[in-house]
């Protein structure tokens, strides 16, 4: 599991912070500029399953990495990803909001019938300010550009597991907002009477 880190030199380890995967990761890409080490796959999520993303992103302990471009299926052969209506703003370091963070929770079946599962994708993207050029020439790069780079975004995909909430050696905990917007979603599993 552990081996897929080939880009990154032995003792070294990929734990980004929010913060680094946008500024770092995400804006560089959306500029069409190089990022060293370059070690984060582009993947088209939504035709694989969670379970089926080992080889094909990053692996760092037990969380997936992976470019992908923003859209709004978000269906796969055996399930699909359900927003937990929650965005959170990203900050840089100097207090400037550069990204929004995004919670999905993995279903099994067809939509809106499908079963919960542990399986849990964060997507970063970038503030329109920030994927879009104030300046002229790269406004001008984008018009010439096949493509639109400003669409891409990073995902960290994992599963939580509740077995082994003791075990911090799975990487950075979950801070305290992050886990009140993924037990928001639990609200759902309870049926009231109609």
């Amino acid at each position: 599991m552990g081996d897929s880190n080939v880009n990154l030199p032995p003792g070294f380890r990929f734990y980004p912070t929010d913060e680094e995967l946008v500024v770092h990761f995400l804006q560089r890409k959306a500029a069409l500029l190089p990022c060293h080490p370059d070690v984060i796959p582009d993947l088209n999520l939504y035709p694989y399953d969670p379970w089926d993303l080992d080889g094909k992103a990053m692996v760092e302990g037990n969380k997936w990495y992976f470019y992908s471009r923003r859209t709004q299926s978000r269906i796969t052969e055996n399930g699909y990803w359900k927003s937990l209506g929650v965005d959170e703003p990203i900050f840089s370091t100097d207090n400037n909001n550069v990204g929004m963070k995004k919670y999905y929770a993995f279903y099994l079946g067809e939509l809106p019938e499908g079963v919960k599962t542990n399986w849990v994708m964060q997507e970063f993207s970038l503030n329109s300010d920030s994927s879009s050029g104030n300046t002229r020439s790269s406004s001008r790069r984008k018009t010439r550009s096949k493509i639109d780079y400003s669409g891409w975004v990073i995902c960290r995909v994992y599963e939580r597991n509740y077995d082994n909430d003791d075990d911090n050696d799975n990487g950075p905990e979950l801070s305290c907002l992050d886990e009140v917007f993924l037990s928001l979603d639990d609200l759902d599993e309870i049926s009231l009477p109609h």
